[in-house]
């Protein structure tokens, strides 16, 4: 957490903003998701504990954060954007059920290396690398 309260602090210091402690608080509680989050749930697990965060001051740190690298929008779940933590985190695939919007991730070491041998041979540098499929559970198939 450290280390990433410090790239946090220097990303608002160039950006002529500062630390605050809902910025702190909100970042922490960020990077404890250990999956992709709404950022709804964020706003309701940060509530029980610190009344005096308001809901625009969660969406504008979620928004700093995005340009800080911090986290990505993975992809619309259902009606509202789905977010995770990609600080400090390997890459992975999502297999994404377009009736219920379960999210499963397993690891893209494979696939990841083709791309990046592919890249190499027309001289590309990939900056951002995402791997999705849409389809349905196993649990939505049984219904």
């Amino acid at each position: 957490m450290k280390k990433a309260k410090k790239i946090f602090l220097e990303f608002l210091q160039k950006n002529g903003l500062k630390l605050t402690v809902a910025r702190e608080i909100i970042l922490d509680t960020v990077l404890k998701q250990n999956k992709h989050f709404e950022v709804e749930k964020i706003y309701d697990i940060i509530r029980k504990k610190h009344q005096t965060i308001s809901r625009a001051t969660i969406y504008r740190t979620i928004n700093l954060l995005l340009q800080a690298g911090f986290i990505k929008k993975v992809l619309p779940c259902m009606e509202t954007d789905c977010y995770g933590t990609i600080f400090e985190q390997p890459h992975h695939l999502h297999f994404i059920c377009s009736k219920c919007g379960k999210i499963v991730e397993m690891p893209s070491n494979e696939i990841e290396k083709i791309y990046y041998d592919l890249a190499k041979t027309i001289d590309f540098d990939i900056t951002e690398l995402n791997f999705t499929a849409k389809g349905i559970c196993s649990e939505c198939k049984k219904k």
